[in-house]
């Protein structure tokens, strides 16, 4: 295919320039045991972490929790959630994400983002640039640097603001977008207006300012291109199960059976729950849904703001269109790891259903895909990219360069495992046929 973009002078700068950076995936299948969802058997029990203890006690006191309890207890918990005090990205972490492998990814989502922006009708507006869950700032640093090519246009219009709850994480963001030591107590720097909701404010390497926040509500209302990349996917979801009686909700219980692997075990809510009975649609057809409410909520506000002040978003993640069922499976040291098993230790993920996105926003924005990452980033013109890289690249950088295109565009890997989806305003320019014209690296 080729690149949307070949006779755009302006983006024709970037991928022409030479200038190099600096240097999850089968399901876990459930077996159901009438109304118990177990893992394959082993002699002893897992570790039992200081997680399981605490959702022990919780449990005991309040009864199994939902899975969407259990993942924001695993995940967030401000004293022992998995994301909160360490650095798990990378090849020293749990997984790699597709900016850390290559410097291309990162750029043409600025492309992307300069693109769309100066098509549209607030190109004279300022931009917010909001990224949630930012990771290690990769992302962020990679576009930060193509806005500064592009300075001739973006001049002073530009800002960045960060979604990041994790105190650890923004340090490390810090450290990447200022080239300087990062603080990690968050608390330390909240502003005392009241107006200003940002955690801490920086200036980053190329002059741009950088805000953090710990929810999009604290984002200052204004044209602004969402960006999230693997976020929602560590959302947490609820799991449901059709059964003979109806919609039942999958729960997480105690486990003291000896036997058992570990000592927490999926089992099946014996009565509707508020859950079951609010999100399963009447036509659903697959007998096991996920549904991230969490998710739903902040899909939402992006398509209100969009409504509201224009704007564009761009989102990233593994997903489907409204055809898996059971994708919930945890990770840890690059491996698939089981999601009951020492708690905390590990990565936990869902796909992201963006039929069910697309279904919440409909009557505010208009929707774009999904895609593969493939399509995204060959309509892109990473072809194009890569060759001029590899130009002025060592022979090392070569076979890296190289090595993380494949990774990104082969669908034997990440090509066609991540998609790409976007939500653009509903007055955006049409088509000849009436329909809306389609974001770059959106093929018709």
């Amino acid at each position: 295919m080729a690149p949307l973009f070949a006779t755009n002078k302006l983006c024709s700068l970037l991928l022409r320039n030479k200038c190099i950076s600096s240097p999850k995936t089968s399901c876990l299948q459930w077996l159901r045991v009438n109304t118990c969802f177990r893992h394959s058997s082993s002699k002893t029990k897992s570790q039992e972490t200081p997680v399981v203890k605490h959702l022990r006690r919780c449990i005991q006191t309040t009864g199994p929790l939902t899975v969407a309890d259990y993942m924001r207890e695993v995940l967030t918990n401000p004293i022992t959630g998995y994301y909160m005090s360490k650095d798990v990205f990378g090849t020293q972490g749990d997984f790699v994400t597709s900016p850390e492998i290559s410097q291309m990814f990162g750029e043409l989502i600025a492309l992307w983002i300069i693109h769309e922006w100066t098509q549209s009708p607030g190109k004279s507006s300022p931009l917010q640039v909001v990224e949630l869950g930012p990771g290690r700032g990769t992302l962020a640093d990679d576009m930060l640097r193509v806005f500064k090519q592009f300075q001739h246009i973006t001049g002073d219009l530009l800002s960045l603001h960060l979604v990041e709850v994790s105190p650890k994480m923004s340090q490390l963001q810090e450290e990447k977008l200022t080239g300087r030591p990062g603080s990690r107590d968050a608390s330390s720097k909240v502003e005392d207006s009241t107006e200003e909701k940002a955690y801490k404010s920086v200036q980053s390497k190329t002059g741009v300012p950088v805000s953090w926040y710990r929810r999009l509500q604290d984002v200052p209302k204004g044209t602004s291109c969402f960006v999230a990349h693997e976020f929602f996917d560590a959302l947490p979801i609820h799991k449901f199960q059709r059964t003979n009686k109806g919609w039942r909700e999958v729960m997480v219980d105690v486990d003291d059976d000896e036997t058992s692997p570990h000592h927490l075990r999926f089992v099946l809510s014996p009565a509707p729950t508020p859950a079951s009975i609010i999100y399963p649609q009447e036509t659903e057809k697959r007998d096991q849904v996920e549904i991230s409410p969490d998710g739903g909520s902040i899909i939402e506000e992006i398509a209100e703001r969009i409504l509201q002040d224009g704007g564009m978003s761009l989102i990233v993640d593994y997903g489907h269109d409204g055809t898996k069922t059971d994708t919930l499976r945890g990770f840890r040291k690059h491996h698939l790891h089981d999601v009951l098993c020492e708690p905390g230790t590990a990565d936990l993920t869902a796909d992201v259903d963006f039929s069910y996105f697309r279904h919440i926003v409909k009557s505010k924005v208009s929707t774009h895909g999904p895609i593969t990452q493939e399509v995204f980033l060959k309509a892109m013109g990473i072809e194009t990219r890569l060759k001029m890289l590899l130009k002025s690249a060592t022979p090392e950088q070569s076979r890296d360069m190289i090595s993380g295109y494949k990774m990104l565009t082969d669908p034997a890997q990440m090509g066609n495992r991540f998609k790409f989806f976007s939500m653009m305003p509903l007055n955006r320019q049409t088509q000849h046929n009436g329909l809306p014209q389609n974001p770059a690296g959106f093929p018709s």
